[in-house]
């Protein structure tokens, strides 16, 4: 009768372990930051093409293709920042630091997210089978080597870092642009890059006032910001940024290309969500965490959803 009971209680001690390790793997995995690959979607988008049935498929296979890569690197990333993360106040409970995930476990991890990522890449160019698919998994694998070598050693250097970041963006772009065969505007590259970098200046801000708190540098090359750099920094991309949006929307390629000259109203939430995006880092400095940001801020996706209703009545209505 005791064995029985023994029994019992090692199935369900066994049983509750598991559901810990599953969602050990989800952190280390971190699909909510698959949200920042809803870049591949923006050419169709802006390419007139969200109706179209074979380049939504091909765009959303492509979502999962970069999510997987993204999800091998940052297994990468907490291998490598291991003991790092051990001695930081919040990343020691990551699961390779914590000591939930195994570094062993974590390589095999990396490896499958990135078999599954060339996979579906595949998949893309059987989906839709054009020359330039063949260049979006190209790019996904560019991605994932750049990568690489910013989590071993790139992002030790200060610009450089938020450089690579923000051209991780761009590279979402033209995999979404080359899965889906559609030609993506100057402007709309540019934006992306800068819109990013402002994001990523802003990320540092935070890295920045954490060191004045502290004394000490979350990131090894945080000694090379300081609030002053950054606040000139931010302001700098933040107006080059809609700038080069109010060029995108009335250009004559763009015009010709929609049949409106109206999309220029659409600067307006813009315009406004960078100055909530300021005001975040600034007023409320909460802005270490641009997924958190807009997955919580209600003013934040308001403004998006609202720009978004906007462009695509006017591209696709009027």
């Amino acid at each position: 009768m005791n064995e029985n009971k023994l029994s019992e209680y090692q199935q369900m001690e066994t049983s509750n372990q598991k559901p810990g390790f599953f969602k050990s793997i989800l952190k280390l995995i971190r699909p909510a930051q698959w949200i920042k690959n809803f870049f591949v979607f923006a050419p169709v988008i802006f390419g007139g093409a969200l109706f179209n049935i074979s380049a939504m498929i091909a765009g959303l296979i492509t979502f999962f293709a970069y999510s997987f890569a993204a999800s091998s690197i940052y297994c990468f990333n907490d291998i490598h920042d291991v003991e790092d993360d051990r001695r930081h106040p919040e990343k020691c409970h990551r699961p390779i630091a914590s000591g939930a995930i195994s570094v062993v476990q974590a390589y095999g991890l990396m490896t499958l997210m990135f078999l599954l990522s060339m996979g579906a890449s595949a998949l893309v160019i059987l989906v839709n089978d054009a020359t330039s698919t063949y260049q979006a998994a190209g790019v996904i694998l560019f991605y994932w080597l750049l990568n690489l070598a910013y989590c071993a050693k790139l992002k030790q250097f200060a610009i450089i870092d938020v450089c690579i970041v923000a051209f991780g963006f761009v590279l979402r772009l033209l995999a979404g642009g080359f899965a889906t065969d559609i030609h993506l505007s100057k402007w709309i590259v540019l934006m992306t890059f800068l819109i990013t970098l402002f994001m990523s200046f802003a990320k540092r801000r935070d890295d920045v006032l954490r060191m004045e708190e502290t004394g000490k540098a979350p990131r090894k090359n945080t000694i090379r910001y300081n609030l002053t750099f950054i606040n000139q920094a931010i302001t700098i991309t933040a107006s080059v940024t809609l700038v080069c949006y109010i060029m995108y929307t009335v250009s004559p390629e763009v015009i010709a290309q929609f049949h409106t000259d109206y999309l220029y109203l659409t600067s307006i939430f813009v315009l406004v969500g960078l100055l909530r995006y300021i005001q975040i880092s600034v007023v409320d400095k909460k802005s270490g965490n641009p997924t958190k940001v807009i997955l919580k801020d209600h003013f934040t996706q308001l403004v998006v959803l609202a720009w978004l209703i906007a462009f695509v009545i006017i591209i696709y209505v009027f």
